[in-house]
Order: C-alpha cells, then sequence, then structure tokens
C-alpha cells in the first residue's frame, strides 16, 4: 500500500467532510437557507454529490477516492481489494474525517453566531431526525441509503469503458441518498463523515453515532454481495481499489 493512496483517501475524506458537512452546517446549523428545510435538504445534498465529483475524478486514479469506509467495506466483500489494503484506507479515512471535523470547527468557531447548538452537521435519530425518525427506522433506513450508494460504485467501476462517466454517477447517487436521507437522520452512509463531526460536537451526537458506524458497513457489505451476484463473466473489471478515470490508452489495430 502506497503513502500516496493513503493520503490521497486522508486528504479526500477531510475535503469531504469541510465543504459537504460545512454546507449542512451552514444551512441547518446557522440557518442561511431560512424556514424552508427543502432549500437546505438541495442544497446539502449537491454539496454532498457535486464534492464527490470533483474528488472522483481528481483522485480516483490515485487511490479509486473511497472517501468512505462503507465504500472500501463493499470493495472488500466484492474481493476486489485485500484486507490490509481496507484497513490502511479505513485508518486514513477516520482520521482524514477527524481532521477535517477539526478544521471545520475552527472555521466556523471564529464567527460571532456560533454556538454549541450550531453543531457540526452531525447525523442523528429521535429528537435529533427531522421527522424524529427511532432508532429502528434509523437503522434501517441508513442501511438502505448506504445499500443504494455503494451498490453504483460498486457496478459503474466494474468495467474500463464506465471510466470517464463513473464520476458523475457517483455523486450523482450521493446527492440522491441526501436528498431521502436527510430528513430522516441528517444521511450519513459514510462513518468517516460522521464520526469526525461527532468527536467534535459530542453530546448526543457521540453517544448515537455507533448507528452511523455500523449500519452503514452492512449496508456497504451487502451492496457488494448484490454485486456479485449481477456481475457478469464478460465483463473486465478494473484494478482492485483503483477507480481510474482516466481516458483508456488507444488501441493498435494491426492488419
Amino acid at each position: 500500500m502506497s503513502v500516496r493512496k493513503l493520503a490521497a483517501e486522508a486528504v479526500g475524506t477531510a475535503l469531504l467532510v469541510i465543504f459537504a458537512v460545512g454546507a449542512a452546517t451552514l444551512s441547518f446549523g446557522f440557518g442561511l437557507t431560512g424556514s424552508s428545510t427543502s432549500a437546505g435538504v438541495i442544497t446539502t445534498a449537491m454539496a454532498f454529490g457535486l464534492v464527490l465529483v470533483g474528488l472522483a475524478y481528481a483522485l480516483g486514479p490515485v487511490s479509486g477516492c473511497h472517501v468512505n469506509p462503507a465504500v472500501t467495506m463493499g470493495f472488500l466483500v466484492a474481493k476486489r481489494i485485500s484486507t490490509r489494503d481496507a484497513i490502511g484506507y479505513w485508518i486514513a479515512q477516520f482520521a482524514g474525517g477527524i481532521a477535517g471535523a477539526i478544521i471545520l470547527w475552527g472555521v466556523f468557531e471564529s464567527s460571532t453566531q456560533y454556538t454549541k447548538s450550531t453543531g457540526l452537521g452531525t447525523d442523528g435519530y429521535d429528537s435529533h431526525s427531522i421527522i424524529h425518525l427511532g432508532v429502528g427506522g434509523a437503522f434501517i433506513a441508513e442501511v438502505i441509503l448506504t445499500f443504494l450508494f455503494v451498490f453504483v460504485v460498486l457496478q459503474v467501476t466494474k468495467q474500463v469503458q464506465n471510466a470517464v462517466v463513473c464520476g458523475l454517477a457517483i455523486g450523482l447517487a450521493l446527492a440522491t441518498v441526501h436528498l431521502f436521507g436527510i430528513p430522516l437522520t441528517g444521511t450519513s452512509v459514510n462513518p468517516a463523515r460522521s464520526l469526525g463531526p461527532a468527536l467534535v460536537v459530542q453530546g448526543d451526537a457521540l453517544n448515537q453515532v455507533w448507528l452511523f458506524i455500523v449500519a452503514p458497513l452492512i449496508g456497504g457489505a451487502i451492496a457488494a454481495i448484490a454485486s456479485v451476484f449481477f456481475v457478469d463473466d464478460e465483463t473486465t473489471a478494473t484494478d482492485e481499489a483503483s477507480v481510474d478515470l482516466r481516458e483508456p490508452e488507444p488501441k493498435t489495430v494491426t492488419a
């Protein structure tokens, strides 16, 4: 496992937290979208999706741009990454998520409008859910949301010919699950994205974060099983953890 890959996963996860969780905090914590919950949902969903699109094309050729332990779990269960490399990715992703949350908190904390109640885009259930979703419903929701996202990632990265467009498909999938999931739990589908802000905010966010670590990992594993089931014997798989978004080399045709 190269240092470049680990650094890419750490930096990518940190940037995802800073920009996407930052947008969530501005929308719901600072209330910049006003009284419109829908505006906050759309703003946050688009932020997560667009940031991931950019990261996919920037870091895909380096590490595959998992930037999410649930995605790495999917690749591991699908046997497209080794256990050793998966552990390295997980360490880098959680470290990046924590670092990103601390940096984001440092930015917002200097604002005179920032208070403890502003939070940091944490996920939650019961009273911390927009629709007051219970723990059981939240767990099922996170499994399903993560399943869809990771399933899309695994499917579109199977074929080399998908390389040019898979970053866009993955970003749109993340935006889609946020559009549905934000009113339910705030949408995790990414344990590193949830743990970092929870460690900073603490309180109920930290007490409830176990769900947003366990459920996404289960969802990612189920997505891998489904992906393997739907595999085509003629499909050309990409190299293990890599989601190489570079243009394929032209083939030489000989007479």
